[in-house]
């Protein structure tokens, strides 16, 4: 019984020091250091997160790097899972309207709806 019991202890001081290891590198991870650093409220909508839905709250690089994680925090903002699926729809629509075959230089839209508005209100006085 002795025997089984130190057994017991040293499987669980084991643990212990895995799940302290484990917590340990996960706070050196980018969101963990976010959530410490700034509030747990989405920069865009600003909904307030707590512990029981801070799950839906992200971390959004701002630069698009998920390299670039500087300890300061400047390339990370925290949006909530809403706000940044929309962040990153809006990215891939300003990529797509960029796109341009090869042969054909990008163009801008060059009309002027109410260029002519002055002279066509006068016309009509």
């Amino acid at each position: 019984m002795l025997k089984k019991k130190k057994i017991d202890k040293e499987r669980l001081n084991k643990t212990v020091i895995d799940a302290r290891k484990n917590q340990e590198q996960r706070e050196r991870g980018y969101r963990e250091q976010a959530l410490k650093l700034y509030p747990w409220i989405c920069t865009r909508c600003t909904r307030e997160f707590n512990r029981q839905n801070i799950i839906e709250l992200t971390v959004h690089h701002k630069d698009h790097n998920h390299d670039n994680n500087p300890t300061d925090g400047s390339n990370w903002e925290l949006l909530c899972i809403y706000c940044h699926e929309n962040e990153h729809s809006r990215s891939l629509d300003a990529e797509y309207g960029e796109l341009v075959s090869d042969n054909q230089p990008k163009q801008s839209a060059t009309h002027t709806p109410f260029a002519d508005l002055k002279a066509l209100l006068n016309k009509n006085t």
